[in-house]
């Protein structure tokens, strides 16, 4: 790692991150600067955790240099409004000597007070895809001065549906302006945004992509239940000297639910939880009582995997594996961040099992398996939608029982199957068809 000073930073800058207590540039923010400084379009692939956010507002703050104008000169789209939110915040501590306006633009908040601030003049815009368009499509917000546009956690835009957004962005910007896309993941639809979009990219990868960083100790435990996994959690967290700021990852927004209503009762306001139902202020105001330390424990389905920035996450805990497996990466970047330690822990129950040995051959080495340790209260009971999911995998694996499950459903079945009984299907509509036509003539 190199020193701030040798990427060449303006002194308003490198003092602001002294202030902030940045001392050395990670690889990604180091092999980003050059690249981006001098206009070039750019891939960038790294680690979450390894500082992506400040490799792209290092080189763009260098070139707006002072606020100037009332239209946006740089637009940085994010997948989520707690991005929106720790980006925003990153400006402001790297401008704290400088004059640079930034704005925050997501849904889920008044869109009119976000008009007014637009109206009264702006430098950097971080939105939402579709809060920057519906502000776009009442004419108030100009594109014509943008030369640079970032996308970051593309692969995540994609996996929400926001592709049509993201060519619309694409369309209405000048022609020229510069690219900088940053991700964890490179899937193959990312690479057609890039490949439709980005002139002559120069691609920067500083960590084989999917990797999780070397300093996450990550361990798993073979769960059967909902109910054991929460037996499970409220073990571990007893212990508040080893579990002291921890992050819960749930698929649903239901077990988000469950494990605070069972997990209040003991954590009280130590505990915090954001999900898409919660309102926006409610979010917000969670994820900060847990990064100013109010709040122990944070629950959170995968809005907060990308991108969010909190220092010192002991553990994160997956409650369940993700259905796209991919997400394990950014879970578990919430801890050992900045080169510190950190610990990750999956409860896997036997149908998430698969999921967790496409994770091992995802990062290129197996998670560690441990045994349930003693005291823990495990219980064989199921929740209704647990039967519910219980009953579609024992009719799953029927049908995957063999060829004698197949003939017999098929002997069953009042038409013909396979290609031979379509056409003998076809061959009876024939010889109707050729009755029918003798009666007619008859």
């Amino acid at each position: 790692m190199s020193s701030f000073e040798d990427i060449k930073l303006s002194k308003q800058i490198l003092k602001a991150l002294a202030d902030a207590g940045f001392e050395k540039a990670t690889s990604i923010q180091e092999e980003v600067f050059s690249p981006a400084r001098s206009g070039k379009d750019l891939i960038g692939i790294a680690q979450t955790g390894t500082g992506k956010t400040l490799a792209y507002l290092m080189p763009i703050l260098m070139k707006l240099g002072y606020a100037q104008g009332m239209d946006p000169r740089a637009l940085i789209v994010v997948p989520t409004r707690e991005l929106v939110v720790q980006v925003c915040e990153t400006i402001e501590l790297l401008t704290a000597y400088l004059n640079i306006r930034a704005i925050g633009l997501y849904g889920g908040v008044n869109i009119n007070t976000q008009k007014e601030k637009v109206c009264e003049g702006v430098d950097i815009i971080v939105a939402t895809p579709g809060r920057l368009m519906d502000i776009y499509m009442s004419r108030i917000l100009k594109f014509t001065n943008i030369r640079t546009l970032v996308i970051d956690e593309a692969d995540k835009m994609m996996d929400l549906g926001f592709m049509p957004q993201l060519k619309a962005i694409f369309e209405i910007l000048p022609e020229r302006h510069q690219n900088l896309l940053f991700s964890a993941t490179f899937s193959d639809v990312v690479d057609q945004l890039a490949d439709d979009f980005l002139v002559a990219p120069v691609r920067i990868e500083v960590a084989p992509q999917a990797s999780t960083v070397e300093n996450i100790h990550q361990i798993q435990y073979h769960v059967k239940n909902i109910l054991s996994k929460v037996s499970l959690l409220k073990f571990l967290l007893e212990d508040e000297e080893v579990f002291n700021k921890v992050m819960i990852f749930t698929e649903t927004k239901r077990n988000a639910d469950r494990i605070v209503d069972r997990l209040e009762p003991v954590l009280g306001d130590n505990l915090s939880v954001i999900h898409g139902n919660k309102a926006q202020t409610t979010r917000l105001n969670a994820l900060n009582s847990f990064k100013e330390g109010s709040a122990r424990v944070l629950v959170s389905s995968d809005v907060a995997a990308r991108g969010i920035d909190i220092e010192n996450v002991s553990h994160v805990i997956n409650f369940d594996m993700p259905n796209n497996y991919v997400e394990y990466v950014h879970r578990v970047g919430r801890t050992g961040r900045a080169d510190k330690t950190g610990t990750a822990i999956s409860f896997v129950s036997i149908d998430e099992e698969i999921l967790m040995e496409k994770v091992e051959a995802l990062i290129g080495k197996p998670v560690l398996l441990e045994e349930i340790p003693e005291g823990v209260e495990l219980t064989s009971q199921l929740l209704e939608d647990e039967k519910k999911q219980t009953r579609n995998v024992r009719v799953k694996m029927a049908a995957k029982k063999g060829s004698g499950f197949h003939e017999k459903s098929a002997k069953n079945m009042k038409t013909p199957s396979g290609s031979k009984g379509l056409m003998k299907q076809r061959e009876n509509k024939k010889r109707n068809a050729k009755r029918n036509a003798k009666r007619s003539k008859k």
